[in-house]
């Protein structure tokens, strides 16, 4: 990287799938001070672009299948982004390169703990993409923070079956290379071969999407007696159906734990030792941060009400890169605005009820998607579950569900409408409709794209 003029500051940018030239980069730029901008290989197209486009960079390092998509974007727009790219094979590769490197020590680049490392990117296909900047005392936090919370130590194997680029993996990676522990990294997830490194590999530590979870639960040999040397699976990035979480701790005790939380820097953790007792939580701030819930005014509301969720603490974002009004609307006061609903108990442990831009306005009564999908997954035929809200001339919205079924179910509309119907607490969560999909449509991360089944559910009606 220093031989081709890259230097502390310079951005450079990962196209890359897990593997060890993208773990490398990370430890090669913060050697150097550089700032790693992991991007998805997955990216094509206009939002491809405006990630480029935001990011100043001045190197790319990609596989060469995805050459020919960086080069229409170069020809359509000429001088969008730098040309100065690294594919992993082929001539002038990132692979000869690391060979030809000298052995010579690198000169230290006078990197401070304020001085950015990375810029995670949470969006990008709409226009405006935001680049999340974070520092190295951020990352030199995650080291040793989440290594005390989730108990890894230098004998720990870790294993991570999930993208790298996403601030999910940062859990664990960074405390796993802090503390020398091992660490798996599998190119993508898939159940099996999962189920097979945590036990031919005597894996401790791993971390899943709840979308993950799910297939995982459906293989019959996701068990205890075949996975004994797990001490924690942890759920992230979207939150997890108490049903799913119960049928996780029962094929497995007293390894679960959740973590709720946003790359811009606020979290809360559910601790395997707290699952018990509060289940249907998220957890509790770990050490050196604060929650609040405010109601739309910024006031700060009692335990059991309901209001957006803010918090603060040492792993705040620095910002949006070259974003700082939407900056000011997020960060306020040195509070972290999340636009997520949700509770705290008594205890102080906190409740999720869902997005603001999901919450469903019904005769003027507050519905929460997440209330009714939790009713839903109880059902044993019914795989997975999401809601959301529609139009109704009467009432303003009324909530639908989009569900996926186990294999082998025969569940019609009708019967499930009436199963449903009969068990939400209030008529105003009554579903009007649901339809049956086989897959839900994720972003990259994994994550519903609720907006798009219910944009696609109103064009067919």
């Amino acid at each position: 990287l220093l031989q081709a003029g890259l230097k502390k500051g310079s951005h450079i940018a990962t196209l890359l799938p897990n593997g060890v030239p993208l773990y490398e980069i990370y430890w090669a730029a913060a050697k150097i001070g550089a700032v790693v901008v992991p991007l998805s290989p997955l990216l094509r197209g206009t939002g491809l672009r405006n990630l480029l486009k935001n990011a100043d960079l001045s190197l790319i390092v990609t596989k060469p299948q995805l050459m020919p998509y960086l080069q229409e974007l170069l020809q359509a727009e000429p001088g969008v982004f730098t040309e100065n790219i690294w594919t992993t094979s082929g001539r002038g590769s990132y692979e000869q390169i690391c060979n030809a490197a000298p052995e010579t020590a690198v000169p230290d680049p006078g990197t401070q703990t304020e001085d950015l490392y990375n810029i995670i990117y949470s969006s990008g296909t709409t226009g405006e993409p935001k680049g999340i900047m974070l520092s190295h005392k951020v990352r030199a936090l995650y080291m040793s923070l989440f290594a005390n919370y989730f108990r890894i130590s230098p004998e720990s194997i870790v294993l991570h079956s999930g993208s790298i680029i996403f601030n999910g993996a940062f859990l664990t990676l960074m405390p796993a290379m802090f503390l020398g522990a091992t660490y798996i990294l599998h190119e993508q997830f898939d159940v099996k071969a999962v189920i097979r490194a945590i036990k031919e590999e005597g894996v401790t530590h791993t971390t899943l999407v709840p979308s993950q979870i799910v297939q995982m639960l459906e293989d019959p040999e996701f068990l205890q007696d075949n996975l004994p040397s797990l001490q924690m699976i942890m759920s992230v990035g979207a939150p997890l159906h108490p049903a799913h979480k119960q049928a996780l701790d029962d094929r497995i005790p007293g390894v679960f734990y959740e973590l709720y939380g946003l790359t811009e820097g606020f979290m809360t953790i559910l601790d395997k030792n707290d699952f018990l007792k509060k289940s249907a939580s998220v957890g509790y701030p770990p050490a050196l941060m604060e929650i609040k819930i405010v109601d739309d005014a910024g006031k700060e509301l009692q335990a059991n009400k309901i209001g957006e969720i803010i918090g603060r603490g040492p792993l705040l974002m620095d910002g949006y890169y070259q974003k700082p009004e939407l900056t000011k609307e997020t960060l306020k006061d040195g509070w972290l605005y999340t636009g997520d609903l949700g509770y705290l108990d008594e205890e102080g442990y906190l409740f999720l009820t869902g997005r603001k831009k999901d919450l469903i306005i019904s005769g003027s009564v507050n519905v929460y998607p997440r209330d009714i999908e939790a009713i839903l997954v109880k059902h044993p035929q019914i795989k997975d579950a999401t809601v959301f809200g529609v139009p109704h001339e009467k009432w303003g919205e009324t909530p639908v569900a989009a569900l996926l079924l186990k294999p082998g179910s025969k569940l019609d509309r009708k019967t499930i409408l009436n199963w449903a119907n009969d068990r939400v607490e209030a008529r105003f969560q009554k579903l009007t409709d649901l339809i049956f999909l086989e897959d839900f449509p994720r972003n990259v991360a994994g994550k519903t794209l609720k907006r798009e089944i219910r944009d696609s559910y109103l064009k067919q009606k």
